[in-house]
């Protein structure tokens, strides 16, 4: 029987419960080689949209930005990958464009210093800092220019929340992500991050009065860990209480990594969520 999340509560569980309760790779048999196919897809698309790649955004090795073109005048998502802010890259994720550009939709990916080399404030910064770019680049790309999507997995989905902010950025469609940063400062993630309580508050969308007044759409798989699937349905709560435009799904059966299937699909229904988000914010 599957434990209400009333009764999951991440300050009565050991330190060892709680950092198993946050830890996917575990979690996930096979984890591993799924990843390693996404990083081989990617770099097979990556060959086939050569022409605006590792675009630089700052001064810092990983500020950088691919943009794959879908179409003239085609409206632009922004895709922030996972690894808990400490690992993995944007090389990993090209393969996740494959859905949104079956459908004429551009797809950036950016990349961002990790921790410990780069605090969560700085992480956070490094994000908008490129969206400023993108902004400012659109034009040139030939893409539209009047706004982007931004969507994110895991801890990109915590940086796509972060990045609603962002004058420029129109929607966001967060994946599986963290939106309640106390029970990462008091787990085994903490050792690269180094949150105190004042770093783990201002960046935690969970412990601010409201948010951005911008449609955010919100999925987590069934079959992920009861931690992460609290997160996702307590934030739709929080948006939901202070009158967000918010939209929450469990996608059936799907773990913190077949969840993804939902992007890379055209069908997928990640696919189908960043579609309606682009249509319903459109100038």
């Amino acid at each position: 029987m599957m434990t209400p999340f009333s009764a999951l509560d991440w300050r009565a569980m050991s330190r060892q419960d709680r950092d198993l309760g946050l830890n996917n790779g575990a979690a996930v048999a096979g984890s591993a080689e799924l990843v390693a196919g996404w990083e081989q897809r990617s770099a097979e698309m990556r060959q086939r949209y050569p022409d605006h790649i590792d675009l630089g955004y700052g001064p810092r090795e990983r500020n950088r930005m691919d943009f794959l073109k879908a179409g003239e005048g085609a409206p632009t998502l922004l895709f922030i990958h996972g690894g808990y802010w400490q690992a993995r890259a944007k090389e990993v994720f090209t393969v996740v464009a494959e859905g949104p550009m079956a459908h004429g939709i551009n797809v950036a990916l950016i990349g961002y210093t990790l921790a410990p080399d780069a605090t969560l404030d700085e992480i956070v910064a490094e994000i908008h800092a490129g969206i400023d770019f993108l902004a400012k680049q659109l034009p040139a790309l030939g893409a539209g220019a009047d706004g982007i999507v931004v969507s994110g997995w895991s801890a990109g989905g915590h940086l796509t929340s972060m990045a609603l902010s962002h004058p420029f950025v129109r929607a966001g469609m967060a994946i599986s992500g963290i939106y309640d940063l106390e029970p990462i400062r008091h787990s085994y993630l903490n050792d690269k991050l180094g949150l105190d309580e004042a770093m783990s508050r201002r960046n935690s969308p969970m412990a601010e009065a409201g948010g951005p007044i911008k449609p955010l759409s919100l999925v987590v798989g069934s079959a992920e860990l009861p931690l992460l699937r609290r997160q996702t349905a307590d934030f739709a709560g929080h948006r939901a209480r202070y009158g967000l435009p918010v939209t929450y799904e469990e996608i059936p059966g799907a773990d913190h990594f077949t969840i993804m299937n939902e992007m890379m699909s055209p069908k997928g229904r990640i696919t189908t969520l960043i579609r309606q988000l682009l249509e319903r914010t459109a100038g």
